[in-house]
């Protein structure tokens, strides 16, 4: 069992790391931030072979003091939390593992310093760090109006799916081999680019008759595009007037993290985890 002492160190550390309302949890927030930025740095300059040959040595062992502080603070959220393999298993915790490996892996296997890339997932970091979830709701609307258009959509994209097929059979038949069409499935490829209005330049045609398709297929793009635009923003407008009739029972959640099973996003006020029922302020 713990002692006193250490069960308040413990606690203590737990406050820092994973609160972000105290003067020592918002510094922690701030160097672990100015962290994962300058490790997203490190890890594109790696990609530049000329910075890469250059400054070899300083961008390796900038790596490895990055990585060895991504690990102590590995280590430190799970010794501070009673139940370290939730946290472990955790969303946040298999993020941690997979940005804090790879240069440990490099070590026993040669050639996979390409996995150092793995690093950038430590910007999913930020959501938890600047404490952007709660101004996700937004986002949600948007997931949720996407979920109800689904069958809208789908009929419209087999639609475009159609015309594409149609047009570019048209288009092969009209140009013909000698002007890049060479088969069915290229001039449907072709069809698909233009009436997104991505345009590669790959293949064009050269007939008039193909030009005055191609035209048209241009201006029909153009329509096309504002179509699920309209079906998905109908949607979100119905989602937002749903939202506002739950306005007045929204509930105020604060950054407290429960040190027995780590559980977020507690009413303000809240003496007890809603999830297990440890008490929140008191170990």
């Amino acid at each position: 069992m713990d002692t006193p002492k250490k069960q308040y160190w413990k606690t203590k550390l737990h406050d820092i790391i994973y609160e972000a309302e105290t003067p020592a949890g918002k510094l922690f927030d701030v160097v672990l931030l100015i962290t994962i930025i300058a490790s997203i740095i490190l890890v594109m300059l790696e990609s530049v072979n000329s910075i890469d040959i250059k400054y070899h040595n300083f961008l390796n062992i900038s790596e490895w003091i990055i990585t060895i502080l991504f690990s102590v603070e590995y280590i430190a959220r799970i010794i501070t939390v009673k139940k370290p393999f939730k946290y472990i298993t955790s969303f946040y915790g298999i993020i941690d593992l997979l940005s804090t490996i790879p240069k440990y892996i490099s070590l026993i296997f040669g050639g996979v310093h390409a996995l150092a890339a793995l690093r950038a997932l430590r910007l999913l970091r930020v959501f938890r760090i600047l404490k952007l979830a709660r101004y996700l709701g937004a986002s949600n609307n948007l997931v949720n109006a996407l979920k109800a258009s689904r069958a809208k959509i789908s009929v419209f994209l087999f639609a475009v799916l159609i015309i594409a097929i149609i047009l570019g059979t048209i288009m092969y038949l009209i140009e013909g081999e000698e002007n890049g069409f060479t088969n069915i499935p290229k001039s449907v490829y072709w069809c698909i680019v233009t009436l997104t209005t991505v345009g590669f330049g790959d293949i064009a045609p050269q007939t008039p008759l193909g030009q005055f398709i191609a035209s048209l297929v241009m201006i029909l793009g153009y329509g096309i595009i504002a179509v699920p635009t309209g079906i998905v923003s109908a949607e979100y407008s119905t989602q937002k007037k749903s939202k506002k009739k739950s306005e007045n029972q929204k509930v105020h959640l604060n950054s407290l993290s429960c040190v027995n099973c780590t559980a977020e996003k507690h009413k303000d006020g809240a003496q007890f985890c809603y999830k297990c029922g440890h008490n929140l302020h008191n170990d």
